[in-house]
């Protein structure tokens, strides 16, 4: 797709909110006054908590904020990925990779993410010259907006602002602060089928010129249990970076399992597959999330 479908989708999502908005106010007033009592200072009983949410596994996010007053944390115990460029392949690992989540009020939460081990091995078959960069990852921090659906009801909505720290070695970042914002909507199906769109646009350091450019990212993600407590994702993701040196297009197939093993406490693992050149050609992680 080119970036006037992708635009023309992410103002769709932002319309369907506006659109949406009467609905989230149908919870009766007394239930509204309750949630609006609940901040980080005064946290959510944990008898009135809802059903625990997770970003991951896969590349999506979905609309729904931690409890006010409870922490999560969200952890790649291991993330690799190879990528082939012609005659160079580079193979990266995270480990481990944690997203630490604090929630600020009932349709908001505080979220940082930055590995502490970040490894970058570059290899040119043709020359048989090798590289590797080590560090931590750079700093992500964000936060996640519910609209409306955060404490149930057939759609959900969220916005997430994030902006990204250069706390990364040049080789494993690019040096740059950037940002953007992420749109999830989250729509339940009969028979327990979940489907998810993410909407995302980014300004992103130009590669070999001063200034920014548009970077424009978008996902379908399908989910279903499996079994009682453990659920199957399927995925396809998409992006467009708009580089003024080359304009980037990546498609990746993702499929995922997470067991939710207690009910504030899952594990998962999954795969990502590239389906184009400029795409990686793999990504595997497996990870933890928990809830207190």
């Amino acid at each position: 797709m080119d970036r006037r479908i992708v635009a023309a989708a992410f103002a769709g999502m932002l319309a369907l909110a506006g659109a949406r908005s009467a609905t989230a106010q149908t919870a009766p007033a007394s239930s509204a006054m309750d949630a609006l009592a609940y901040t980080i200072f005064n946290p959510v009983p944990d008898s009135a908590m809802r059903s625990f949410n997770t970003d991951r596994p896969t590349k999506s996010n979905v609309p729904f904020t931690v409890d006010a007053g409870h922490f999560q944390y969200e952890m790649d115990l291991f993330n690799y990925t190879r990528q082939v460029s012609g005659t160079t392949r580079m193979d990266t690992w995270l480990a481990p990779n944690p997203t630490l989540k604090i929630g600020l009020t009932n349709n908001a939460d505080l979220e940082i993410n930055i590995a502490p081990f970040a490894s970058a091995h570059t290899f040119d078959s043709a020359s048989g010259m090798s590289s590797t960069v080590t560090g931590t990852g750079d700093l992500l921090a964000r936060m996640k907006i519910n609209l409306w659906g955060n404490n149930g009801g057939q759609t959900s909505f969220a916005l997430i602002p994030y902006v990204k720290a250069p706390t990364a070695p040049v080789g494993i970042g690019n040096g740059a602060v950037e940002g953007g914002i992420i749109a999830p909507l989250s729509i339940s199906l009969p028979n327990d089928f979940t489907l998810l769109f993410n909407s995302e646009v980014d300004a992103l350091k130009n590669s070999a010129s001063a200034g920014y450019h548009a970077n424009f990212t978008n996902l379908v993600n399908v989910s279903h249990p499996l079994v009682k407590d453990v659920t199957l994702y399927v995925e396809l993701w998409s992006s467009i970076n708009e580089d003024p040196l080359r304009t980037v297009r990546q498609v990746s197939f993702d499929t995922a399992v997470q067991w939710t093993v207690r009910p504030n406490f899952a594990v998962d693992a999954g795969v990502n597959l590239g389906l184009n050149r400029d795409t990686p050609a793999v990504q595997v992680y497996a990870g933890v999330s928990q809830r207190f």
